[in-house]
C-alpha cells in the first residue's frame, strides 16, 4: 500500500512539478475540482489589473488597436488550436459553450439539409451535459427535427439513415468516460452523418487531434482545464471544408467581413471569423490568455503527452488507494479502468449519502463536487478532477485518507452536510 511518503517521493521526481508554481493555490486545501473551475493562474491578477488600469484606464478606446484587443479572439484561438489538433486561423475564442454549440449545430443542420435533405434526426447521449441537450432540443423544435438520446454505449447502432448530426461530448462530465473520437467520427461519416464534438472536459486535459480524427465541428470551455476563470470565454472550431458554406445563425457585427464599414447588409467574414458574433469581453479574454499560457507552459516538458501520462498516473493512484483504504463502504467506480476510455477525472458512486460525503470533504479542505443521478441508470456521483498542471500525488493520497475518515466515522451524516446548496 502506498504511503504519503511514497507519494511525496513521486512528486519530487515529477518532471512537471514546476508547473504548480504557475498557480495561486490556497494553503490547507486539496483542490480536485479543476474539471469544473480551473485554479487561478498566478499571472492573472496583474495582467487583468494592467488591462483595467493601463489599457482601459489610460488607453481608453485606443486600446482596441494599440493593445491588440480587436485581434484577441483569433490570437487566443491559435493558442487553443495547439491543444486540440487544429491549425492556425481555425479557432476563435468567443462567447460561451452553449452559444457556440448553437452556432455549429445550426450550421451542421443547414449543410445536411442541402446535402442529404431526408435526414431529420440529431443523436446524442442521454448522459450528455444538459446544456448540449437543451440547445439541441430547441433547434430540433425550430426545425421540425427529432432529437434521439442514446441510453447505451453503442453509438453505431444509433446511426440510422435518418441521422443528420451526431453530437457528443468527448469526455463525459458525469463519469469521465472518453469516446474514441477518430473511430466514432469515421463511423458517423461513413453513414452520412456530421459530427459535433464538445471538448469541455478534454481541452487541456487529454490529447485531442481534430484533424487526425477528421472531425466536422467542435466547441469547448475556457474555465475548466484551460484555467480561464469563472465564466471565461469558450471556443469554436469548424473544419475548413465546412467553414464558408453557410452563415452561422447569430450573424453579429463581429462576424462581418468588414465590421467597421457599418453597412446595413450582412456579409460574413471568410473562415472561422464568421463564427464571431458581438463585441468581445476583453477583461475575460485577458484572464483566459493567462490560463492558456499555463497549459502551453507544458510544451517544453512534453506537452499534452506528458500531461496525459501524469493524469493517468494520478487517476490510477486514486483508484488503487480507494480500493485499498475505502473497501467495505459501498463505493462504486463510474470511471472506466481502461486508460483509452478514461478522461482526467475520477468518479465514485454510492447508493446513499454522496452529496453529504462531498460536503464533509469540502469542510475538511478537500474540494471535489457532486453530480446527481437520474434515478435510473445513472447514480449520484462523487466527482474529483485531477489537473496534472497542479495536482500532486500527495494530494490524491490526502484526499483518499480524508474520504476514508469521513466514511469510517459516518461524519457525512451530520445535518450541516445534508443541506443542499444552490451549486453542487
Amino acid at each position: 500500500m502506498k504511503t504519503l511518503q511514497d507519494c511525496q517521493a513521486l512528486d519530487a521526481q515529477d518532471p512537471l512539478r514546476t508547473l504548480r508554481d504557475l498557480f495561486e493555490l490556497p494553503g490547507g486545501v486539496t483542490y480536485l475540482d479543476g474539471n469544473s473551475l480551473g485554479a487561478l493562474p498566478r499571472a492573472a491578477a496583474a495582467r487583468v489589473a494592467a488591462a483595467v488600469h493601463q489599457q482601459w484606464g489610460m488607453g481608453l478606446i485606443r486600446s482596441w488597436n494599440d493593445a491588440g484587443w480587436f485581434d484577441m479572439p483569433g490570437r487566443l484561438g491559435d493558442k487553443i488550436a495547439r491543444l486540440i489538433g487544429a491549425r492556425p486561423g481555425e479557432v476563435v475564442a468567443t462567447d460561451t459553450t452553449s452559444i457556440n454549440l448553437y452556432k455549429v449545430l445550426s450550421a451542421a443542420l443547414r449543410i445536411v439539409r442541402v446535402d442529404a435533405p431526408g435526414r431529420s434526426v440529431v443523436v446524442s447521449e442521454r448522459s450528455n451535459f444538459p446544456t448540449d441537450l437543451y440547445i439541441a432540443q430547441a433547434l430540433c423544435q425550430e426545425s421540425s427535427l427529432r432529437l434521439h438520446l442514446m441510453d447505451g454505449d453503442d453509438v453505431e447502432a444509433a446511426l440510422t439513415p435518418e441521422v443528420a448530426v451526431l453530437m457528443l461530448t468527448h469526455v463525459n462530465y458525469r463519469t469521465g468516460a472518453m469516446h474514441d473520437m477518430a473511430a466514432v467520427t469515421r463511423a458517423a461519416q461513413a453513414r452520412g452523418s456530421l459530427v459535433v464534438w464538445d471538448l469541455a472536459h478534454s481541452a487541456g486535459a487529454v490529447p485531442v487531434d481534430l484533424h487526425a480524427a477528421g472531425a466536422d465541428f467542435a466547441v469547448g470551455c475556457g474555465y475548466k482545464y484551460l484555467n480561464g476563470g469563472p465564466g471565461a470565454p469558450a471556443f469554436c472550431w469548424v473544419h475548413p471544408r465546412h467553414t464558408d458554406r453557410f452563415w452561422q445563425p447569430l450573424a453579429g457585427w463581429w462576424g462581418h467581413a468588414a465590421p467597421f464599414e457599418f453597412t446595413p447588409e450582412y456579409r460574413p467574414a471568410p473562415g472561422i471569423a464568421r463564427y464571431l458574433c458581438g463585441t468581445q469581453p476583453i477583461l475575460s479574454m485577458v484572464a483566459l490568455e493567462c490560463g492558456l499560457d499555463t497549459v502551453l507552459a507544458a510544451e517544453p516538458l512534453g506537452g499534452m503527452a506528458a500531461l496525459r501520462a501524469k493524469s493517468l498516473a494520478l487517476t490510477d493512484l486514486f483508484i488503487e488507494l480507494v480500493e485499498q483504504r475505502c473497501d467495505g463502504h459501498g463505493l462504486g467506480m463510474a470511471t472506466p479502468l481502461e486508460h483509452e476510455r478514461r478522461g482526467s477525472q475520477l468518479c465514485l458512486t454510492r447508493d446513499v449519502g454522496s452529496y453529504a460525503i462531498v460536503q464533509a470533504l469540502i469542510a475538511r479542505g478537500v474540494i471535489g463536487d457532486f453530480r446527481a443521478g437520474d434515478g435510473g441508470r445513472y447514480k449520484d456521483i462523487l466527482r474529483f478532477g485531477l489537473t496534472p498542471l497542479y495536482t500532486r500525488h500527495q494530494d490524491v493520497w490526502q484526499a483518499v485518507e480524508h474520504l476514508r475518515q469521513v466514511l469510517d466515522t459516518a461524519e457525512w451524516q451530520r445535518p450541516e452536510f445534508n443541506q443542499k446548496h444552490a451549486v453542487t
